[in-house]
């Protein structure tokens, strides 16, 4: 089969090549691709600095698609369903965190995508744990974003609380910042997205998906804006989706005493000076939200069956699987939202 293997360490390293089929044993389900997301890990990857990545592997863990393949000791999945799954492959099984299923914080998790060859192949095979069959009113393309979906359900529900009448600011409008805004809003929040000029694109999607304001923060002054909406008290959540850590400053200056800032993005380096005074002071809830787990996917499959979010409003590419590189590098020029590769849109 056809797929984008990253066969080394370093820069690029990439190769458009055949490998063999994946089987279904055990556990296993093999599902043939229709979509594979293009995440920012990926494009890390591609640059050699995701230090999670193990080469050789096939790059992809957001995707849906069609089981052709069970193994014999899978029961609740059948050959036809359509379906996505979640990022972990395999787990320790015994630590206090695979225990309470916090699957993203097992120490000795291994992924799709990243130490498990993943979905920008045409086959691939997950665990029948991870995988979720898909409502019959959620299409194939918003599905292949259940994974990026469900990271904005953990940050914004499990980890923000966001509640109706909530004012929350987002910093970053690439398709987390976006998947954050789109379960916010599905909780009742009033919804301030924050970026720079060049984000004008990214805006306008944000707005057509329910944003409430929009704030080019290199043209307008976002404190003012919040301070106004908030009638001085301040946001109750920040979340910090860009990876910027101006932004993660600036969410600490923007939000109400007692507040709450969620970090999702990845910072240029492990240490950084954040504005430790604030927190102090202001008694701010600094919290990490790292992926996703179980929970968060199944709320995910229940507001997409709920039509409260649609993430194929984020896609703004999508290449077929040999033309992967130009999907690469219309995100990493940062050109609209979300790209995604597609292997097969005759699947239904």
């Amino acid at each position: 089969m056809k797929a984008v293997v990253k066969t080394e360490t370093g820069f690029d390293h990439m190769q458009y090549t055949d490998i063999p089929e994946p089987k279904a044993t055990g556990d296993l389900v093999k599902i043939k691709i229709a979509y594979s997301g293009i995440c920012g890990t990926d494009l890390h990857a591609f640059k050699g600095t995701y230090a999670s990545t193990k080469p050789p592997v096939v790059l992809g863990h957001e995707f849906s698609g069609v089981v052709t393949e069970i193994g014999p000791d899978v029961k609740n999945i059948k050959v036809g369903d359509r379906v996505t799954s979640e990022t972990t492959f395999k787990t320790c099984g015994v630590c206090p965190m695979c225990k309470s299923k916090d699957y993203n914080l097992c120490g000795n998790r291994q992924g799709i995508g990243t130490q498990i060859n993943g979905s920008m192949a045409e086959y691939l095979v997950s665990r029948e744990e991870s995988v979720h069959v898909l409502p019959d009113n959620v299409s194939l393309l918003s599905a292949a974003l259940t994974e990026p979906l469900a990271c904005g359900v953990h940050a914004a529900i499990e980890k923000g609380n966001v509640q109706p009448g909530d004012i929350c600011v987002v910093f970053g409008v690439g398709a987390i910042g976006q998947m954050v805004m789109q379960v916010a809003k599905s909780q009742g929040a009033t919804v301030i997205v924050a970026g720079l000029s060049h984000d004008a694109e990214r805006f306008e999607i944000a707005k057509s998906a329910g944003a409430d304001r929009c704030v080019d923060q290199q043209t307008e002054n976002i404190k003012d804006i919040v301070m106004e909406m908030t009638n001085g008290v301040g946001a109750d959540k920040c979340f910090e989706c860009s990876g910027a850590v101006p932004a993660a400053n600036k969410a600490f200056e923007l939000v109400r005493r007692k507040g709450t800032v969620v970090q999702m993005g990845v910072f240029p380096q492990s240490h950084e000076s954040i504005w430790t005074d604030l927190i102090l002071h202001h008694e701010i809830n600094y919290v990490g939200s790292r992926s996703q787990k179980p929970s968060s996917w199944v709320k995910a499959l229940e507001l997409l069956a709920a039509g409260t979010v649609v993430p194929e409003k984020i896609v703004t590419s999508i290449d077929p699987l040999e033309k992967w590189r130009d999907g690469f590098d219309k995100m990493i020029r940062g050109e609209g939202a979300k790209g995604v590769i597609v292997l097969d849109d005759s699947l239904q």
